[in-house]
């Protein structure tokens, strides 16, 4: 393990954003892992826990230690005529991973296709997209408690997932690293989720007359790079903010007003607002603010054109916080990490 001294974060997240490290590490295996615990240079000082970096937005230079996590290998551990069962390394890139299964024609991830991000960090989020979250396939994720430097399994339900949640990012936030990931996939007979959003009529479009792995993959990567901006070109890191859930009251009270607002149940009486609705309805979609702004075609992806500043980036998203709960009552949560 090799520990770097101010070093450029800049290749490191997907919004671009320039930001310096005190130090940086990469750590490529659960002995670098375990290394890293027991150093004085993690116990001294802040520490940041860097997977693809797709969903942090930094706002200023760390003064700590990043470590990056690339703990690489896919393992089938058991295959049958039903399903197949695989452990992967928390470092392997998720849309990597995705086609890999898709190109074996296992079943069950296919809907979240093209998500930037490392195997890793989707358990901590709960990545969820047109009708499909991970925690659906999950059989158990493996972590390592960074106090003790022993090894744990978290079963899919000691994980708690919620929308956009899970254990990681609430009662053991930063107590634990991740390093790999059982998914549990199917190899045939495969319970296809293609009624949310345009996915049946992209497949049709693209030739597809049936619904299949390969076909559902296809319409939601078309999909995605027609909505939303490539990282590579413009610096994002997806959807900003959460979908929020509502009461019914407050829905229909708003329905009154606003009648083409659009809900979804979420049940106990909740309802579900799509957060880029709102936000288009206070007039942020495509505004720029010279090396920022609001993405033209997805009001809920905010954008780095070049040379923006993270606090900047922060401080548009409060004042569209603001703005929608000023209008609606509603407050958003950003899905994004803010460092």
């Amino acid at each position: 393990m090799i520990i770097q001294k101010n070093v450029s974060l800049a290749p490191f997240n997907t919004f671009g954003m320039q930001a310096t490290a005190k130090e940086f590490t990469v750590l490529h295996s659960i002995e670098d892992v375990q290394q890293l615990l027991a150093a004085d240079d993690f116990k001294k000082q802040r520490v940041l826990i860097l997977g693809g970096g797709s969903n942090v937005l930094l706002t200023k230079n760390f003064d700590g230690l990043v470590a990056k996590v690339e703990i690489l290998g896919k393992k089938v551990i058991h295959k049958d005529d039903e399903q197949v069962v695989l452990h992967v390394g928390a470092g392997e890139n998720w849309h990597a991973f995705v086609m890999y299964c898709v190109d074996n024609n296992w079943g069950g991830i296919e809907n979240l296709s093209l998500i930037p991000g490392t195997v890793g960090a989707a358990p901590m989020q709960n990545i969820g997209a047109y009708g499909v979250e991970i925690k659906d396939v999950i059989d158990s994720v493996e972590a390592i408690d960074v106090h003790s430097g022993a090894m744990r399994t978290f079963s899919n339900e000691e994980c708690r997932f919620g929308y956009r949640e899970s254990i990681f990012k609430q009662e053991v936030k930063d107590q634990y690293i991740i390093t790999g990931v059982t998914l549990r996939l199917t190899t045939k007979n495969h319970r296809f989720n293609s009624s949310y959003g345009a996915v049946t009529d992209t497949m049709k479009v693209l030739g597809y007359h049936e619904a299949s792995v390969r076909a559902i993959s296809d319409a939601v990567i078309h999909i995605r790079r027609s909505k939303l901006p490539d990282p590579a070109q413009i610096g994002n890191a997806g959807s900003f903010f959460k979908n929020p859930t509502i009461d019914a009251a407050l829905y229909e009270s708003l329905k009154k007003t606003y009648i083409d607002i659009p809900g979804y149940t979420a049940g106990n009486n909740m309802f579900k607002v799509p957060a880029a609705w709102l936000i288009e309805q206070c007039g942020w979609k495509g505004k720029r603010f010279n090396n920022i702004g609001v993405h033209q075609h997805q009001a809920l992806v905010l954008v780095n054109y070049g040379g923006g500043e993270g606090e900047k980036i922060w401080e548009l998203a409060m004042k569209i916080q603001l703005s929608v709960k000023e209008k609606f009552n509603i407050t958003l949560h950003p899905e994004v990490n803010v460092v």
